[in-house]
């Protein structure tokens, strides 16, 4: 149980420069109340701003993963304006993990539902527990999960997210894994070792290189083809300029390992 004045998000980091964010309202299924927002914002801040964090790790305490938004405190305040800054709050958050310049983990157990499997399909890559289970069940309140939606279309096939959206269904995390939502599946007491190998994966590879592709990765979506080429092209010319990119051309070349 949390005590009332825990910190809601709790901060690690290992000396390769992985940060877990791990969020800390596990007696509230991990609900996204606006100070846990706010909390979450002010880490992704930090992180933004840290030169030597490489790679991102968002998990959570207790059972669950996240519930999505705290509907006890959007009950409680029903007003068009409240209502439209919360989900600007949340939105602001969900794009600062898609601008952040090292790529970020979604290390998923238990139930990931509405904004919490939003906050899955917005990292940029998941691992789950083989029992986690994902759903954006807000239509079964009446309330169409519009936001989550965004993130889940471009994630998921169109029609797989829409059956999710219409119908409020769950589905298992080997399903999450065929359907694109995330990318690998590990049994319960393997999750933190796979996430862990994961990880090491991506701080072996340049820091340059994976800022520059994560950036051009998300723009070139978004823009026709012929655009999305010229900014491809641009970004890798860049990128050979880095000395970590000449390098590692030289090495290929002259049979070596990259110097790092």
């Amino acid at each position: 149980m949390t005590e009332p004045h825990a910190p809601l998000v709790l901060r690690s980091q290992n000396a390769q420069g992985v940060r877990t964010l791990t969020l800390n309202r596990p007696d509230a299924f991990n609900a996204l109340s606006e100070a846990m927002l706010a909390a979450l914002q002010a880490e992704l801040d930090a992180a933004a701003a840290d030169a030597d964090l490489r790679v991102l790790v968002i998990t959570a305490a207790g059972k669950a993963f996240c519930a999505g938004h705290d509907l006890k405190e959007m009950r409680a305040e029903p007003s068009l304006a409240y209502y439209q800054r919360l989900f600007a709050q949340c939105t602001k958050l969900m794009l600062a993990i898609q601008k952040l310049p090292v790529p970020v983990v979604a290390q998923v157990q238990g139930i990931a539902t509405a904004a919490g499997c939003q906050l899955v399909a917005m990292c940029d890559l998941a691992v789950a527990s083989s029992d986690a289970r994902f759903a954006v069940s807000g239509v079964n309140l009446g309330l169409f999960c519009a936001t989550p939606g965004v993130a889940l279309s471009r994630n998921l096939p169109r029609k797989a997210a829409f059956e999710m959206l219409v119908t409020g269904d769950f589905i298992s995390a080997q399903e999450a894994r065929d359907k694109g939502l995330v990318n690998r599946v590990a049994e319960p007491d393997a999750l933190a070792t796979a996430v862990a190998a994961l990880a090491a994966s991506i701080v072996a590879k340049p820091a340059v290189a994976l800022a520059m592709g994560k950036a051009l990765f998300y723009r070139q979506l978004e823009v026709g083809i012929a655009a999305a080429y010229q900014d491809a092209g641009q970004t890798m010319a860049c990128n050979m300029m880095d000395a970590a990119a000449l390098d590692g051309v030289q090495a290929f070349i002259d049979k070596r390992k990259p110097r790092g």
